[in-house]
């Protein structure tokens, strides 16, 4: 399964080349379970829609997939490699922290963790990597992705904040070689941070291509 976002595309090419498809399919789960709040204006809708994918996730460890080309390259990718249904169902609550339109401090975090935290840890298992750093790493990636798709300027400020230290110390980890994908998420995400708020990241820039380059020569 392919990604639309070269950026991603290109971090995933710095893992092992069996488990970049693995991979794609993990992140196209995330782009997918995104792109269900981004279409959707109702919460009511917003959470049945979820509903159905956390059941029709769960579902994979007992029956084939429906002909859903997310589900069917979860089941061909991910579940031979002991990433399960349930595994991938989990993701789903930390969309559903983000129906209701009040989001506190706790319902960032619990995004933050049960979306970012939950992806980046299932990636290492991809890949065979568990470092602490991991989670942190992934609810930093999290919390810079949301500040750049909401509106609300409390929100986003508060994203940042909770972003920027996560991500800071997952920037200062020594990334093992088949990590390097999600140590390229977290450099990427910072360079999100740093754009100006309401400009849109300059994805592609000379700039952030070449630390991605430095970063999978270098695990820095």
């Amino acid at each position: 399964m392919a990604t639309e976002d070269p950026e991603l595309a290109l971090a995933i090419c710095y893992a092992p080349h069996a488990a970049r498809a693995a991979l794609r399919a993990l992140f196209a789960l995330d782009t997918t379970l995104a792109d269900v709040l981004r279409t959707t204006t109702e919460p009511m809708l917003g959470q049945m829609r979820l509903t159905w994918w956390h059941d029709a996730l769960t579902r994979l460890d007992t029956a084939p997939p429906p002909a859903e080309p997310v589900l069917v390259a979860a089941a061909a990718e991910l579940l031979p490699i002991g990433v399960t249904g349930a595994d991938l169902a989990a993701l789903v609550a930390g969309w559903e922290e983000l129906v209701e339109p009040e989001l506190d401090d706790a319902g960032l975090l619990r995004h933050a963790r049960e979306r970012g935290g939950r992806l980046f840890t299932l990636a290492g298992r991809v890949v065979g990597v568990d470092r602490p750093v991991l989670a942190p790493a992934g609810e930093g990636w999290a919390l810079a992705d949301l500040a750049h798709h909401v509106d609300d300027r409390v929100l986003v400020e508060r994203a940042r904040l909770l972003a920027q230290v996560r991500l800071d110390g997952a920037a200062d980890a020594d990334w093992p070689r088949a990590a390097r994908t999600l140590g390229a998420l977290v450099h990427l995400a910072r360079f999100d941070l740093a754009s100006p708020e309401g400009q849109r990241p300059a994805k592609g820039a000379p700039r952030r291509v070449a630390r991605l380059l430095w970063h999978r020569m270098s695990g820095r």
